[in-house]
């Protein structure tokens, strides 16, 4: 009887150490899940998958540092195809069922549009890593890209000026969703302020995935002749801009003629054109590859040596980097940063956290969260399109801009604070 109960209790202890072991390697093995929402195929592929992988490579780093409070970050990725219903759906499924502490993702306006309500209903937290129009505030969205005043604004004031080539008329080319319809309307007022007249600026907008651009550029070629300097100011997006520069080489539309400047055009959008012909056209962003600082050398080989071990298409054999990139690479390390200052993946300990949050960006500068607007401090650079398809920095503002998501250029945009309501 003593050595039956001997055996009994001998048994429960084992039982008992192996499901206290159990609890112990499951609580061991607990991750936070993050979302990443980019289109890893239709037309905007060409752009968003590099985020992807950007937000990999991140989640590696923090990983190999310990991760966030103590537990390794584990990465959920869902394609929504470049479409911009399928990005909401996307969205509810990362938040309710893959219980994402975060979410980076979208590229396009329409996109991001797409997904907000989804973020403020369920109180989840998206970075957002591309330029965009404005006009828009969310507590639930941190916007780690440009906007108006610190992208198109400069941009199209350098064109104006002497060194920019003095231009007196303006195409605004782009494709056909709300961020270059917005953008175009805050260029137009900011124009007619410097005295241009509405018959020296065109407006034309071509579909996603549009690829005939001969009858518009040759209209732009009549436009310009027309006797005052012309410039183009181009928010095509995606695969749309292959087609694009190459019709602008075809028709020999040299940048000392018609310089177009483009906010949607980085190394990436140029990997699959001939750039030889279109030396001198320029982009405005806030960082390119071409940066010399050695923060952008220790990124560049980071990215580098990621894209090659993990065998990424297109990038283990040329490797390049981006605005949207450094947006990205930015927004994931301070969200890192936020959680283990809040001691939690909780979205409003986070957002409190994030304010005034600071990281040593790739472009060579600390990047600052602002303290209230939810967007980044970004210095501005122009560049120039080179013939290996990197730029040539030709102007830079003198430190980081502070956004306006409001733009002062809209009169009904008058007393709006920028600062994301609470709902």
């Amino acid at each position: 009887m003593q050595r039956r109960n001997f055996i009994k209790a001998s048994a429960m202890t084992a039982a008992m150490a192996l499901a206290g072991f159990s609890a112990s390697f499951a609580q061991a093995q607990e991750t936070i899940k993050v979302g990443v929402l980019h289109s890893l195929s239709g037309t905007m592929a060409i752009s968003e998958t590099v985020l992807k992988d950007t937000v990999l490579m991140a989640i590696d780093e923090i990983n190999a540092k310990g991760g966030v409070l103590g537990k390794k970050l584990e990465p959920v990725v869902v394609d929504p195809a470049s479409n911009w219903p399928l990005f909401a759906e996307k969205a509810r499924q990362l938040i309710s069922k893959d219980k994402v502490a975060v979410t980076f993702g979208c590229w396009t306006s329409v996109s991001r549009k797409s997904v907000l309500p989804v973020y403020e209903e369920l109180n989840s937290l998206l970075f957002y890593p591309v330029q965009y129009e404005g006009e828009e505030l969310s507590k639930n969205v941190f916007y780690t890209g440009a906007a108006p005043n610190q992208q198109a604004i400069p941009a199209v004031e350098y064109l104006m000026s002497k060194d920019g080539g003095s231009a007196k008329r303006f195409v605004l080319l782009g494709t056909d969703y709300v961020y270059p319809r917005t953008t175009n309307k805050i260029l137009r007022a900011f124009l007619h302020s410097k005295g241009v007249k509405d018959e020296d600026i065109i407006e034309e907008y071509t579909p996603f995935g549009h690829s005939d651009y001969q009858s518009i550029i040759a209209k732009i070629k009549k436009f310009s002749s027309e006797g005052k300097k012309t410039a183009v100011v181009s928010t095509i997006n995606g695969d749309s801009n292959v087609p694009f520069y190459k019709e602008l080489g075809n028709q020999g539309l040299k940048a000392t003629d018609v310089p177009v400047v483009a906010f949607s055009v980085g190394e990436e959008e140029l990997r699959g054109v001939d750039t030889k012909p279109l030396v001198g056209h320029l982009a405005a962003w806030n960082y390119f590859m071409s940066i010399k600082s050695p923060a952008n050398t220790e990124f560049v080989k980071k990215w580098s040596d990621y894209a090659k071990a993990k065998n990424i298409p297109g990038h283990k054999d040329k490797p390049l980097t981006n605005d949207p990139m450094e947006a990205t690479y930015i927004g994931i390390h301070m969200w890192a940063q936020a959680a283990n200052k809040a001691k939690s993946v909780d979205t409003d300990k986070v957002i409190a956290a994030m304010a005034g949050q600071t990281f040593k960006a790739p472009g060579g500068f600390i990047s600052t969260m602002d303290k209230e607007n939810h967007h980044l401090h970004k210095p501005v650079f122009i560049g120039e399109i080179k013939a290996d398809g990197q730029f040539n920095v030709v102007w830079k503002t003198k430190g980081p801009v502070v956004a306006d998501p409001w733009s002062d250029y809209i009169a009904e945009n008058k007393g709006k604070k920028n600062v994301p309501e609470k709902k």
